[in-house]
């Protein structure tokens, strides 16, 4: 047994080394943004996507480039535009001759979700039909073509980027693919120490660059460690109330939800709760989950699961200050909780 307890002490311990490696590596490139850091491996660590929302300039793209640097895995850029085909993105066959014999026959050319780590930039400029090209790889980890399934290699993450304010020629995201997304991450304005770092780091000849320091298998079991956390039946009650505060109509419904909530989260938001809760206790060197880990991880995992109704969006209420409320009249316990076993 003390072996057995050896053993998990030192996995946890090669876990926060790894996540802190990742995190070193990116700030050598990347000024200030240390929660969207984390945010981002956050996702990474529990095998989800990620949606980087932020006006041009802000280093959303470079945010991405950087990590596939600090990672051995393969690296695939799909930069979107109204008149991007779904055979772009996954792929098409075609008509290959042999020169030895003459013959031909039809061969599978694999597109760029091929690669491990996907940087969809702008990933609301490409059209409806284009986006959902996405879904499968995105949920299933594989592609279908021409009657084939292929799996695709793991780990396999998107880590995509949207403008919030420019509308023309852009297709909002449907919410089945919102869902898809682990994390929304907002990212913002740099302040005035971050700027003057950036001017120093990019108008005086410095070029710092990001070194690959971990690789797929070392990725693939942080993956189940983080799985293998335990959370108790309170605290996953907690963040299950949470959720359920998220429909209007519901008996954990506060006011705001019932006056400016159309729909609430999936089940999708709650494993992501949990999920990125057991990141964060394993970073804060904890073996459970504490109710401040799934409050943390509450606005990021469900602010893109939710959808206001006309009032809300009339009285320009965020989904964020919804959360806020939320999170500010759900007790951690309550008499009414169901124990989970």
């Amino acid at each position: 047994m003390l072996d057995k307890n050896k053993e998990v002490e030192e996995k946890c311990r090669e876990f926060r080394r790894m996540f802190e490696s990742l995190r070193r590596e990116i700030s050598k490139v990347i000024v200030g943004h240390e929660e969207i850091i984390d945010d981002v491996l956050i996702c990474l660590f529990c095998d989800g996507h990620v949606l980087l929302e932020g006006v041009p300039g802000l280093g959303k793209t470079l945010l991405v480039r950087t990590l596939s640097s600090s990672l051995s895995l393969s690296f695939g850029r799909i930069q979107f535009t109204p008149d991007l085909m779904p055979a772009d993105i996954i792929g098409t066959t075609v008509v290959m001759e042999d020169r030895a014999t003459g013959k031909r026959h039809f061969e599978f050319q694999k597109g760029p979700i091929f690669a491990q780590v996907i940087l969809a930039d702008e990933i609301n400029r490409a059209t409806p039909k284009t986006q959902s090209a996405m879904l499968e790889a995105m949920q299933e980890h594989a592609v279908t073509s021409g009657g084939h399934r292929y799996r695709l290699v793991e780990p396999f993450m998107v880590l995509a980027t949207q403008n919030p304010i420019e509308q023309e020629g852009t297709y909002p995201l449907p919410e089945a693919q919102l869902d898809r997304f682990f994390f929304k991450v907002l990212v913002p304005y740099s302040n005035r120490e971050e700027l003057g770092t950036i001017l120093d780091r990019t108008t005086a000849g410095q070029d710092p660059q990001a070194e690959a320091v971990i690789g797929a298998p070392q990725i693939i079991d942080a993956q189940r460690l983080v799985r293998q956390v335990t959370v108790a039946p309170h605290v996953q009650d907690y963040a299950i109330r949470l959720v359920l505060a998220t429909h209007p109509g519901g008996e954990f419904a506060p006011e705001i939800t019932n006056r400016f909530v159309r729909y609430g989260a999936s089940p999708r938001g709650v494993q992501a709760v949990v999920l990125a809760g057991k990141v964060r206790a394993l970073l804060d060197e904890r073996y459970n989950v504490s109710f401040a880990d799934v409050s943390g991880s509450l606005p990021p995992a469900l602010r893109h699961r939710m959808i206001l109704n006309f009032e809300g969006q009339a009285e320009g209420i965020t989904t964020d200050e919804v959360l806020r409320q939320i999170m500010q009249e759900t007790p951690t316990t309550t008499e009414k909780a169901v124990k989970v076993p």
